[in-house]
């Protein structure tokens, strides 16, 4: 038999699945815009990152350029 306790469950309970599944879609949203901007904040440092591995070797060939010339004058290197 089917006592008033088990209805007010069972009202309650389906409510409870509806509130959860909202909680969970704004969750993912927010999710989502997190990734977004962290994607974007990837490509930002990947861009750096290759800006100073350029400078990087332009800097050690101008080194390695200039510890030539000082070689060929006779000067310590």
């Amino acid at each position: 038999m089917v006592i008033e306790e088990d209805l007010k469950r069972v009202v309650r309970g389906s409510a409870d699945l509806e509130e959860r599944i909202d909680q969970l879609q704004k969750q993912k949203e927010i999710l989502k815009a997190a990734c977004k901007k962290a994607g974007v904040r990837i490509q930002e440092l990947e861009k750096e990152r290759d800006t100073f591995t350029k400078e990087i070797d332009r800097i050690s060939e101008e080194n390695d350029n200039l510890k030539i010339m000082m070689g060929r004058t006779g000067a310590p290197v």
